[in-house]
Order: C-alpha cells, then sequence, then structure tokens
C-alpha cells in the first residue's frame, strides 16, 4: 500500500490519498453503485474496477482513493480516482467519485489536487477530463478543484450499412487513404479549431488526446482511415475501434470513429463521409456507431441532414493547464 500524500480535510481530520488496492473492491462499489441511480442508469466503476487496478504501474496510470479511516488502509473510503499518461505531455482524469457520506469535507479536491501533482511527475502539461452536459454538479465541481473548460462535441451515429450511399458526388478513399491529404486538411479545418486539435484516444476508451500525423499513418496501414475528397480533401475519418456492450439484455458490436470532420459549410461532404462510416460500420459487423464531431448548430444539423442518429446533448472536455 503506497499513501501519496496526507492532508487535511475540512473538518481538520486527517485523510490520506493512496494508491487503490484490489481489497478495496468492495468499498468502492458500495459508494459508487448509485451515482447514476436519478438518470435510470448504472456506474461504470464497480464493473471496470480490477481492469484498472490491474493496469496501474504508478508512473503513466494511477488509481487513487481517500483513506478516512484511523489506520491505513482500511475500509473507510471518501472518494476515488484515475490519472492516465496519454501521450508524454497529455493526462486524462477519470472516473472521480465522492462517496455521499463524506460530502463537503474537500475530498474531491484533495484527490484532484494528487492527480494534479501525479500527472505533472510522469510529465504532463495538461490534465483533461470528460463530463456530459447535463451533470451540472460536476460541472462546477471541476472548475472548483482547478479545471477550465476545454472543448465540446457532440456523438453523431450513423446506422452500419452496407449500401449506404449520398446524394452528391464525393469520393471518400478507404483502402487507399492518403493519411498526409487527411493531415493537411486537419492542420487547416475549422473542426480542428472547434475540436481543439482533439479526437478519441487510440488505446484509452472515452479519453480525447491530440490527433497526430503518426496516428492517421498507422490509421491508414490498418485500413481505419477514410478520406472525403480529391484535389482538395474535404474531410477524413478514423475508426477507433470496434467493441461489445450489453445493453438490455442484449450484446451490440459497436465500431467507433475518434473523429469525423468535413470542410465548413461542405454538407455534400459530411453526407458522403458519413454515409461510408455506415459502410465500412457494415463491413466490420457492427450493429452500432459513435462518431465524435464538433459541437455546433453546423456540425450537427450537417449530420442530421446525412440522416444520422445525434446525441441528444453534448459532451464538455475540462482541462487543467499543469505547465
Amino acid at each position: 500500500m503506497s499513501t501519496y500524500a496526507t492532508i487535511e480535510d475540512e473538518t481538520g481530520e486527517s485523510v490520506a490519498v493512496r494508491a487503490a488496492r484490489p481489497d478495496d473492491y468492495d468499498a468502492v462499489a458500495a459508494f459508487t453503485a448509485d451515482t447514476w441511480a436519478d438518470r435510470g442508469g448504472s456506474d461504470y466503476i464497480p464493473d471496470i474496477y480490477h481492469d484498472w487496478i490491474a493496469d496501474d504501474d504508478g508512473e503513466t496510470r494511477q488509481t487513487f482513493v481517500v483513506d478516512l479511516g484511523a489506520e491505513t488502509p482500511s475500509d473507510e473510503l471518501g472518494a476515488i480516482v484515475q490519472v492516465v499518461m496519454l501521450s508524454p505531455y497529455e493526462a486524462w482524469g477519470q472516473g472521480i467519485r465522492v462517496n455521499p457520506e463524506y460530502r463537503g469535507r474537500g475530498l474531491a479536491k484533495a484527490i484532484t489536487e494528487a492527480s494534479f501533482d501525479f500527472a505533472q511527475e510522469a510529465g504532463a502539461t495538461v490534465l483533461r477530463n470528460m463530463i456530459f452536459s447535463w451533470n451540472v454538479k460536476s460541472l462546477g465541481l471541476a472548475r472548483d478543484t482547478g479545471y477550465d473548460p476545454g472543448i465540446e462535441f457532440r456523438w453523431a451515429h450513423p446506422s452500419p450499412d452496407s449500401d449506404a450511399s449520398a446524394s452528391a458526388d464525393v469520393p471518400v478513399f478507404t483502402d487507399d487513404a492518403n493519411p498526409d491529404a487527411a493531415w493537411s486538411f486537419w492542420l487547416d479545418s475549422e473542426a480542428r479549431t472547434q475540436l481543439g486539435g482533439l479526437a478519441l484516444d487510440p488505446e484509452e476508451s472515452w479519453a480525447l488526446s491530440s490527433v497526430t500525423r503518426d496516428r492517421l499513418h498507422a490509421a491508414a496501414d490498418e485500413g481505419r482511415l477514410l478520406v472525403a475528397g480529391a484535389g482538395p480533401t474535404r474531410g477524413f475519418a478514423t475508426r477507433s475501434r470496434t467493441y461489445e456492450r450489453e445493453d438490455d439484455g442484449e450484446t451490440a458490436r459497436w465500431a467507433e470513429y475518434a473523429v469525423g470532420a468535413w470542410a465548413w459549410r461542405d454538407e455534400d461532404a459530411a453526407e458522403a463521409l458519413l454515409a461510408a462510416m455506415s459502410r465500412d460500420a457494415a463491413a466490420v459487423d457492427a450493429d452500432r456507431t459513435r462518431v465524435l464531431i464538433p459541437e455546433g448548430v453546423q456540425w450537427v444539423s450537417d449530420a442530421a441532414r446525412a440522416k444520422a442518429d445525434i446525441a441528444e446533448e453534448p459532451t464538455f472536455v475540462m482541462e487543467a493547464d499543469l505547465s
């Protein structure tokens, strides 16, 4: 057991921020079980807790808990968070939860400060997290604990369809997609500006990091890059992964796209690119898709015009400057 920091909470009591252990599972599951009860959902933390702990190395990723016991370690846990390095300078914070029994004692601030320190020691100059736009309490908490507003995006869900087509004649290249064309487009695109250069991380699920040229080349080499238009390039998308998830007792296969980016006010490119993603998703036997697109009336209405389902609300990314 490793104690990362000992701090005084807002009641004046000493609490320990320490590395989470496999034996903490029952305590963590108990205070996270009802996180989303008011929205008819369940928290994912109990499902992935052991995977988190197994992957922790204390250098590039670490799960922390706040231990309030008289002796450490104990079963009196007040909060949890995980910090992951996504690149040499970008860190991601996820899964912060505060035990309802101990709210109002400054535990969120304590564990967030520990995550900032860990990320800085690992070389990060920025630490980001993701918060659903409806989660007003978490948004306020993030601001209070040192995060600033970052970017916002929306999920689009084009239906997998091997016969999907677009009304306009915009070619979309797949097997011979040019990653350098996609990179050049990205550098000068309004989509990149709106997203702050971010897209879904290729390794860590539900995390965003900076798009790089090497990442686009890797996607092209593996047949996961789609590039719309030629002379000029008018957009691109990258499939980041496929995965299976159970929903209402049924297992669905998802195709996830790190970003869908098309030229500003180019609805034909949007339609062609989303149709290509529908065909690509069908080719990998996906039942459902999700595509990260910039938030804004232009982008969302472009996707809606292309007959893609759209998430009801945007998602926010917050960031803390650690430089």
